[in-house]
């Protein structure tokens, strides 16, 4: 996820939504349930947070491997090239060959 896209839904929470109340919690919940609802909602935003820092960490691996091909392939024909330089690695053409008697 780019950081262009990401900041399209950074600031969620100026988005009032439907269940939206001033006091925060809703007076005809009973406590354990405002409790329940407070707990969901942090345990939400906590996900959401850990979604965020995974596609983060999801884009730098990505661009490291990225990276890392490009350097690779560098590296892989600089080898062919000193290969094909070097007598050990030419190809020989077969010599005749003495025959044992």
């Amino acid at each position: 996820m780019s950081v262009s896209s990401m900041s399209s839904y950074q600031d969620d929470s100026s988005i009032p939504l439907v269940d939206d109340d001033p006091s925060g919690l809703e007076p005809d919940m009973s406590p354990d349930e405002q409790e329940e609802k407070a707990r969901l909602i942090a345990q939400v935003l906590e996900l959401q947070n850990t979604l965020d820092d995974l596609s983060q960490r999801v884009d730098s691996v990505k661009e490291e491997n990225l990276k890392l091909r490009s350097e690779n392939q560098v590296l892989g024909q600089y080898i062919e090239n000193l290969m094909s330089a070097s007598s050990v690695f030419q190809s020989t053409s077969p010599k005749t060959k003495k025959k044992a008697t």
